[in-house]
């Protein structure tokens, strides 16, 4: 038996399924299949052989020693469907069915694949971990996340909107659900490149300070609010948000920060936000979290590896009872989730529109990276394997008064 039927019945086939082909000559899988995964190297086995979970599929397709003919995304939801988790006698005869015992040798780990050393959310390390992501280029990211610049989840007013569009409602669903008004003062922290900050100040004439870890971000958005001529109501530092000295501000927004915070650190997270808001003022919380709070924290595979070093979610069953106990009253959520399935597919056409151009930016193993990534969180978001929660909260007066309105007014 060739190694291309031995794969083919770990990976699936049949109608609809997909072909497998392999360095050996061997094929399986029907013919007409609209997706043909490619072994191009022993090492690809080897990667697949000596690592758990996606990581091993990751690194053989990061290396190129595993490509696909055909839609990625279609791929990866085929491959969704299978157990990959073989029992143990399985995996033997799997493994002496592909080449043996030699497939369980180290191979050089791609590039791109980083562990971070020093104290686990260390101001240092987290420093480290958020350049590794968001430091890779500007000219880069403009090309997958459009001109708003906006690496987080929009909000489609309806299925046709262009992600211009949803940019543009996701920053102003947050800035009416925190009710801002001119000459309040806003704080954004995990700013990003400012897109929240730029929109409060130019359409609600706010004040509004962002803060991001990211150096490469933090001079893309001053440059962009400097051209806007908003200098005088928008800021964007290059600053732990643990450092922002100010207090009483009217609002805070983090969107897409906590997921970079590690659970432990919620607590004090949350009092921090808490406490530099007046009493009356509104935090909105948006970020990517787990289905479920009893799910353990996701660590070691491609995510984590490849993507956001250190970055942990927990439900958001969790993440409300937290901002509870810090103090603030939780008046408002929702689920956003089919929304960020439909931001990511953007962002995935961005990218195959610029691909040339970004291999030549950023190279070809950064570029595939970020194409497995966003045909991976895709098909996680339509799954429902991970969610998206915005949380309003307020910081109620001394006597109770929470300044909301009886009814929602966004």
């Amino acid at each position: 038996m060739g190694r291309a039927e031995a794969l083919e019945r770990v990976i699936g086939g049949g109608t609809g399924g997909v072909r497998v082909t392999v360095f050996d000559g061997s094929s399986a899988g029907p013919p007409d299949a609209p997706v043909s995964i490619e072994i191009r190297s022993p090492r690809a086995l080897s990667y697949l052989a000596t690592a758990r979970g996606d990581l091993g599929l990751a690194r053989a397709y990061v290396t190129g020693d595993i490509d696909v003919d055909g839609d990625l995304y279609t791929a990866l939801a085929h491959l969704a469907r299978q157990d990959l988790e073989l029992p143990l006698g399985r995996r033997i005869r799997l493994l002496r069915e592909l080449g043996g015992v030699r497939l369980l040798r180290p191979q050089p780990r791609p590039a791109q694949e980083v562990r971070l050393r020093g104290r686990r959310h260390s101001k240092a390390r987290d420093q480290r971990a958020i350049s590794h992501h968001y430091d890779v280029s500007n000219r880069f990211y403009e090309w997958i996340l459009g001109p708003s610049m906006a690496y987080t989840c929009a909000v489609y007013p309806t299925a046709t909107a262009t992600l211009e569009e949803a940019q543009f409602a996701k920053h102003d669903l947050v800035a009416r659900k925190l009710a801002l008004q001119p000459g309040m003062r806003l704080l954004d922290v995990g700013c990003g490149w400012g897109g929240m900050v730029m929109h409060a100040a130019r359409e609600y004439g706010v004040r509004a300070l962002g803060v991001t870890l990211s150096r490469r971000q933090a001079e893309w958005a001053q440059k962009a609010i400097a051209e806007a001529g908003l200098s005088e109501l928008a800021e964007v530092r290059h600053l732990d948000y643990r450092e922002v000295g100010e207090m009483d501000f009217d609002a805070v927004s983090s969107i897409g920060l906590t997921e970079h915070i590690g659970i432990a650190n919620l607590p004090r997270y949350f009092r921090f936000l808490y406490d530099r808001l007046r009493p009356g003022g509104r935090l909105l919380n948006h970020c990517i979290t787990l289905p479920t709070n009893i799910e353990a924290v996701r660590r070691g595979w491609f995510i984590s590896r490849y993507v956001f070093p250190d970055g942990e979610l927990t439900g958001v069953g969790r993440l409300t009872s937290v901002m509870h106990d810090v103090g603030f009253e939780v008046r408002h959520e929702e689920n956003l989730r089919e929304h960020y399935a439909l931001t990511t597919a953007a962002w995935s056409a961005n990218l195959d529109g610029h691909w040339d151009e970004a291999v030549a930016e950023v190279g070809v193993g950064t570029a595939r990276v970020w194409r497995l990534y966003l045909a991976g969180v895709s098909l996680a978001f339509e799954q429902n394997q991970i969610q998206l929660h915005q949380v309003l909260g307020a910081r109620p007066h001394s006597d109770g008064r929470s300044d909301m309105p009886l009814r929602p007014t966004w």
